[in-house]
């Protein structure tokens, strides 16, 4: 299923845009953190902004959430927004300062956002831990009708979307192969640390849960060999 239209059609370095769900997918799913684009009508001038949030895809929807009093996802809420999520995979050392870059992949969504109505916000935020932190559910409390009042959560479709891949080495002019001097990729990845006990524990000697201990994001998903 392809999510191009004429608005996420990649136009610079257009070989490098892919619109497969399957990579769009890999891509949001891997991701921790995206920015999510608005404009704030109540100011004057209007003023857009540009905010970083967690999410989580879930099936066909991203899931963004927060807090009722929260600007940004009540702002979302009434108009058409721009999410965009980049994971960087490497930096990219050419023989010029010129034809530096990074490799890296990256998704741009278009689409109006919709409230989670008030009896399926449970099953959602459910969800959106589960997919942040897999494992996580059967180790809280249940979340009180109070905390789920006070959370809002929006459900963006992922129809109109494109990712962007750039992979390979430098592309240096003709001539700068025969400059002696090293080029090539610095690959950049993320690691987690041994988990820190909350100072505040009263059982400090509790085991730390698996899902803590052996915490990874999914993988890598299928990379278009473009460059």
């Amino acid at each position: 299923m392809s999510t191009q239209t004429d608005r996420t059609t990649v136009k610079r370095a257009a070989e490098r845009g892919v619109y497969d769900r399957a990579t769009v997918d890999a891509i949001l799913d891997e991701a921790i953190l995206c920015h999510v684009g608005i404009v704030l009508h109540d100011e004057k001038p209007p003023t857009p902004m540009v905010i970083p949030t967690l999410h989580a895809r879930i099936d066909d929807h991203l899931l963004l959430h927060g807090s009722v009093a929260s600007r940004m996802l009540r702002a979302a809420a009434a108009q058409e927004i721009c999410v965009t999520v980049t994971l960087v995979d490497g930096f990219v050392l050419a023989r010029s300062a010129f034809h530096h870059s990074m490799n890296y992949r990256s998704v741009v969504i278009l689409g109006t956002p919709e409230v989670v109505p008030d009896d399926q916000k449970p099953a959602a935020l459910d969800a959106l831990t589960e997919a942040l932190v897999p494992g996580r559910l059967p180790f809280l409390r249940p979340m009180t009708d109070k905390e789920v009042r006070a959370t809002s959560v929006l459900r963006l479709p992922i129809t109109e979307a494109s990712a962007k891949v750039r992979t390979g080495p430098p592309i240096d002019d003709e001539e700068d192969y025969e400059l002696e001097m090293w080029a090539g990729v610095l690959p950049v990845s993320t690691t987690y640390g041994k988990p820190l006990i909350d100072p505040g524990s009263r059982f400090p000697e509790a085991e730390v849960p698996r899902h803590v201990s052996g915490y990874q994001r999914p993988g890598p998903g299928p990379k278009p060999a473009t460059t």
